[in-house]
């Protein structure tokens, strides 16, 4: 259950979670699981935990007392059995005084109702044991019930797999995966449909080889959806999948042959779209049931007749519900990831048109879908300062937020506009005078913000080339390469940004940029991967960028070394940018 707590100090941005148990939930003194690991709550978390399970209420209280002195802000709510009762708590705890926002409440209690499912898997697997157990009873003592109770100790086992194998599902193509995997070793079907709701309409969830099986008119081994349609399809449609979405309840779609509880036809009718290639035989359309109603449908395909009496109707029944709870999980990670991502991209920037310039930027997020960071790149004009001509001037970042979570990519956000912000509030001060206020700012308004950044200003020099003046907070160090194929590392650098420093001064250095010559910025997600020499990628880098041709557009560059340099299976997401000067007239920025 620590992966509840752990979830809800990301998202709360706390130091303490705890889920604690009802005594009569789990077996009685059981100790309280905590994140991080090996930490234990205060007394006074833990009686603020019983008196939200005596009232039954989530508590969030901005100040709570453990008793000694210390002081404390609470969240907490109730964790809830099927039948209404309090199986415990999942609370968070943070430093001192804290007023709960009403998104703190909102992700605390859907992660409450998460763990709650999870708890409630858990009893029915104790369920199914205990059937598994009976059928075993009286295997003993009824021989001649010794076939029909092997039957239903199958079931139970394919029921208690069903149950531990879809607790921990990460997405919705790993449920189909799993329950592909699960049913394939017993009820055997030779096909399997997974269909969800969505907007009126029913989309099919493909098993992660079916991609491949689709274009051949193939099925995989485990039950694939085979040559059928994955086109979404009307819900007010007359398949029978569609029906038993509609009616919530299981029909069974088979041959004209003696059978109980089926429809019958003078011709097999499809259960689904994706079974075009079934045989006569047996469908079982199976309605996955939710906590906001039905989610969609859960389909299995035999080629030959298939008999489905009162037991295997609850077999079903009960994989259907297992299944629909790893959906609706599923959904809901999902949902959360995806507004992560969305967030995170819509802060990236689209590059201005420079004349002179040719700017280019591509973002690739980390191979895990649970992962967002707090990766940038910015370009923006420079307000011309007072008593120049500076008029075209052009600054650069590129930054990386510590963490990769939500909070990570909403505090890249607000240091991203506070760093545009200090350059326009002094113009004619220099990227470090920058990159200083911007640390002030975050000290005075207690902005946990730590991390790396490189940020630079551009000012045209009237020959063609172009004056480049940077500040180094701890990044990697940006490459350039000249006309001639001269490749450098600018290692000069400062300490890196934390809200913990006391801000100092800032240093800047300058090189002239020549007509012909490349500038790189990049995060350290490019160069990083386990078990690898974070030098060697860097001169691995820098080498296929001082050998690329001179003409190759930038953005076709940027992806080439992405490819090439970048890991495949990153754990954290990466930035490049790129400025050449005296190239056509160009911007792009690719977010990948």
């Amino acid at each position: 259950m620590n992966r509840f707590a752990r979830l809800a100090t990301r998202l709360l941005a706390v130091p303490l979670g705890v889920v604690w148990l009802e005594p009569s939930a789990e077996a009685a003194g059981a100790v309280p699981e905590c994140w991080p690991p090996g930490t234990s709550p205060d007394p006074g978390v833990l009686v603020c935990c019983r008196r939200v399970a005596q009232d039954g209420r989530p508590r969030f209280l901005p100040h709570a007392d453990d008793g000694g002195g210390t002081t404390f802000a609470f969240a907490g709510v109730p964790l809830v059995g099927g039948s209404g009762e309090v199986l415990g708590v999942l609370a968070v705890t943070d430093h001192g005084l804290r007023e709960w926002s009403e998104d703190d409440v909102r992700d605390l209690s859907d992660i409450a109702a998460a763990c709650s499912a999870q708890m409630r898997m858990r009893t029915r697997s104790e369920i199914v044991r205990q059937a598994r157990e009976a059928a075993e009873d009286a295997a003993h003592a009824a021989a001649g019930e010794a076939t029909r109770v092997h039957a239903l100790l199958n079931r139970s086992e394919l029921l208690l797999r069903a149950s531990e194998d879809l607790a921990d599902t990460s997405g919705l193509a790993d449920v189909r995966q799993r329950v592909g995997d699960v049913v394939s070793g017993d009820l055997k079907p030779a096909l399997i449909d997974l269909v969800l709701v969505r907007r009126g309409m029913l989309h099919h969830v493909l098993h992660p080889v079916d991609d491949a099986f689709a274009s051949t008119g193939g099925a995989g081994e485990d039950g694939g959806t085979g040559g059928g349609r994955a086109e979404a399809f009307p819900l007010g449609s007359d398949w029978p999948v569609a029906r038993a979405v509609r009616e919530n309840r299981m029909i069974v779609v088979q041959a004209p042959w003696e059978g109980e509880g089926a429809d019958t036809a003078p011709g097999l009718p499809l259960a689904t779209p994706a079974f075009d290639t079934l045989d006569h035989g047996t469908a079982a359309c199976l309605p996955l049931r939710g906590t906001r109603g039905t989610l969609g449908a859960l389909v299995l395909g035999w080629d030959t007749p298939y008999g489905i009496g009162v037991d295997e109707r609850a077999v079903l029944t009960t994989l259907a519900g297992y299944t629909a709870q790893a959906v609706e999980r599923a959904l809901h990670l999902d949902e959360r990831v995806t507004v992560a991502r969305q967030l995170q991209r819509a802060m990236l920037t689209e590059l201005p048109d420079v004349p002179g310039l040719e700017l280019s930027a591509l973002y690739r997020p980390a191979a895990q879908d649970d992962m967002v960071g707090g990766d940038w790149y910015d370009a923006y004009p420079l307000p011309v300062a007072p008593g120049t001509n500076a008029a075209g001037a052009l600054a650069l970042t590129v930054g990386d937020i510590t963490g990769h979570d939500m909070r990570a990519a909403a505090l890249m956000g607000q240091v991203r506009s506070m760093l545009r912000q200090a350059d326009h509030d002094h113009p004619g001060d220099g990227p470090e005078q920058a990159l200083g206020a911007l640390e002030r700012a975050c000290r005075r308004l207690r902005l946990p913000a730590s991390g790396t950044a490189v940020h630079a200003h551009l000012t045209p020099a009237g020959d063609g080339s172009w004056q480049l003046r940077w500040s180094n907070a701890g990044h990697p160090a940006p490459l350039l390469v000249g006309a001639d194929g001269t490749m450098e590392a600018l290692t000069e650098h400062d300490v890196l940004l934390h809200h913990a420093l006391e801000p100092g001064p800032r240093t800047c250095d300058s090189r002239s940029l020549a007509p012909g010559s490349t500038l790189l910025l990049y995060t350290d997600g490019l160069v990083e991967r386990p078990g690898g020499d974070i030098e060697d990628d860097v001169d691995r880098l820098a080498h296929r960028l001082a050998t690329a041709a001179p003409d190759v557009p930038l953005d076709a560059l940027l992806r080439s070394l992405m490819d090439t340099v970048a890991s495949q299976d990153a754990r954290d997401d990466a930035v490049l940018f790129a400025v050449r000067v005296g190239a056509p007239d160009r911007a792009r920025a690719s977010k990948s």
